[in-house]
């Protein structure tokens, strides 16, 4: 069976590129599994996890927060506005500074402040459940 070449960005770093069997990624009207021969796709991307399950099995898990991922039958692009690897995942870390953004939400006076802190309390949320999954899943392995 053929392959895909998969590719995760963000706008600090290329996270991944390498190859896979296959890709599940959350898209924007919800989960994508991505084989090769896949029909070209262009879509916007939710946070969540993007697995990644490579020739030999094993499996590469990335966090991302927004963007957009391009399918090609033999490719897949993944473009994240942020991307962090499963395994630089910090559960305690993405707890605490939610805490510290709900501090800041309490205290922002304007719609504007208010805006910027809920969307990093989201992204802060979905952070630390795929920490909390990924931890869960190599538990149980």
């Amino acid at each position: 069976m053929a392959n895909l070449q998969v590719d995760v960005v963000s706008a600090q770093e290329a996270i991944f590129a390498g190859e896979a069997k296959f890709v599940v990624l959350p898209g924007e009207s919800g989960e994508l599994g991505i084989l090769p021969g896949h029909a070209p796709l262009i879509s916007r991307i939710r946070s969540g996890t993007v697995k990644i399950v490579r020739p030999d099995n094993s499996e590469e898990h990335v966090f991302v927060v927004g963007g957009i991922l391009e399918v090609q039958p033999g490719s897949v692009m993944v473009l994240a506005d942020t991307a962090i690897r499963g395994d630089d995942l910090d559960e305690a870390r993405a707890v605490e500074a939610r805490k510290k953004a709900e501090e800041a939400l309490r205290n922002a006076k304007d719609k504007a402040d208010i805006a910027v802190v809920e969307a990093e309390l989201a992204m802060l949320a979905a952070e630390a459940a795929a920490a909390r999954k990924l931890r869960q899943g190599r538990s149980t392995h």
